[in-house]
């Protein structure tokens, strides 16, 4: 029988939520850092800001960034910790964004200490147990297994190594969710038709977020993955929210 999951709103085979993905983030490549600033107003940036510094990073430590196609987090922490002579991998499931990522890096000059690679985050191109930091920014909720990539997290990071996630959560405050609800149905998929020609695309990113786990639920996964230390913290009320966890020595 073939294994059913989501794709925003509509139910589809494990290999097709895969496949489309793959595809929405083909599309959306050349105009994904804008729609990122238009969509959120430049707070993703902040965000983003806020992952990195809150860091504590050993010297030449080892750092995967998954679903991190165009660099935001491996730049911002090239460039945080220069200090620390960190060796970063950018992973993405898609090679267009890789493109973009890698152009982004000749373009800032940032030639030294960032790999690129193409990889799904359910069977990482990484050995066991060699990973101090892993890192996965607004790449879970596209993921088609959760539980196989935070299984694959746990399986690359060396004992001590630290799980960060920033995504998308639900809001704390029931008042708002009536006005976020409007925005995100309503005008990020008409943003996304009028900036990038691909109001499908949008339409599936603001779904996949209402499909995600709540902090609660995702926290709960991110144990049953054998990670310990699990704690989380909202941002905007929950519009985002970062995961942190430990794989225990």
């Amino acid at each position: 029988m073939t294994q059913k999951t989501h794709f925003g709103f509509e139910a589809v085979s494990s290999f097709e939520k895969t496949r489309r993905v793959k595809d929405v983030f083909r599309r959306v490549a050349p105009n994904y850092d804008l729609m990122n600033d238009l969509m959120s107003l430049g707070i993703h940036r902040l965000w983003k800001d806020h992952l990195v510094w809150r860091l504590d990073l050993p010297k030449n430590a080892q750092v995967l960034d998954v679903a991190g196609g165009t660099g935001d987090i491996a730049f911002r922490l090239a460039k945080t910790y220069p200090h620390l002579n960190l060796r970063i991998t950018v992973c993405d499931l898609t090679p267009a964004m890789v493109e973009i990522g890698r152009d982004r890096a000749i373009n800032q000059g940032m030639l030294q200490n960032i790999d690129w690679t193409c990889g799904n985050a359910e069977n990482l191109p990484m050995a066991d147990c060699s990973v101090d930091l892993y890192t996965i920014a607004y790449g879970l909720r596209n993921v088609t297994h959760i539980d196989k990539a935070l299984a694959e997290a746990f399986r690359v990071l060396k004992p001590g190594g630290k799980f960060v996630c920033l995504e998308f959560s639900q809001l704390t405050t029931p008042l708002l969710q009536r006005a976020y609800d409007f925005y995100s149905f309503q005008l990020l998929p008409a943003l996304g038709e009028w900036v990038a020609k691909d109001r499908n695309a949008y339409q599936y990113l603001v779904e996949s977020i209402r499909q995600f786990p709540d902090q609660e639920t995702l926290a709960d996964m991110i144990k049953a993955a054998g990670f310990s230390s699990v704690d989380w913290q909202n941002l905007c009320k929950g519009i985002s929210c970062i995961h942190t966890s430990v794989k225990q020595k």
